[in-house]
C-alpha cells in the first residue's frame, strides 16, 4: 500500500488525479456498449473520491 497523504497540498494533488482518472475513463467509454454495470463502476469511482473528499476535508479545518 502506498504512504498516507496528510499534506494538504498532496491531497489536493491525489484528488485531482482521481478525478483525471475518472474522466479518462468516461472519455474510453463507447456509449453504444456502456451497460449498468459500467455505470456501477462509474458511481463507485465517484463515491470513493467524495469520501476521500470528505476525509481530507476534515484534516483542512
Amino acid at each position: 500500500m502506498g504512504n498516507a497523504v496528510t499534506d494538504k497540498e498532496q491531497q489536493v494533488i491525489y484528488l485531482k488525479n482521481r478525478l483525471d482518472m475518472f474522466m479518462s475513463v468516461i472519455d474510453s467509454l463507447d456509449p453504444e456498449s456502456t451497460d449498468i454495470e459500467d455505470i456501477d463502476r462509474l458511481i463507485g469511482m465517484l463515491d470513493d473520491l467524495e469520501a476521500k473528499y470528505e476525509r481530507f476535508k476534515k484534516d483542512w479545518k
